[in-house]
């Protein structure tokens, strides 16, 4: 199965809705430490739950890059291909 950036930032949002203290009001463009008022520690588990889901590890050098939703959508996408 090949997910698009636009499919895995769907599943993203989705998973982060599932939180009552998400915003509603998120997009892939939303800031996942900004918007979202996530601190280190959330954010790590909230990848780690990313991570489960679609079966693949986001190494930690890639995540100090990542600052939306989208960019955590096209990091995930890349690994799936091989990147």
């Amino acid at each position: 199965m090949s997910e698009t950036v636009a499919d895995v930032s769907a599943l993203i949002i989705q998973t982060l809705l599932a939180n009552p203290k998400v915003p509603r009001d998120i997009s892939g463009s939303s800031k996942i430490v900004e918007d979202l008022a996530f601190d280190s520690l959330a954010v790590m588990n909230f990848v780690m739950e990313i991570e489960d889901s679609l079966d693949v590890s986001v190494p930690l050098d890639r995540l100090a890059d990542i600052r939306t939703i989208d960019d955590l959508a096209n990091c995930i996408v890349s690994l799936k291909q091989g990147g």
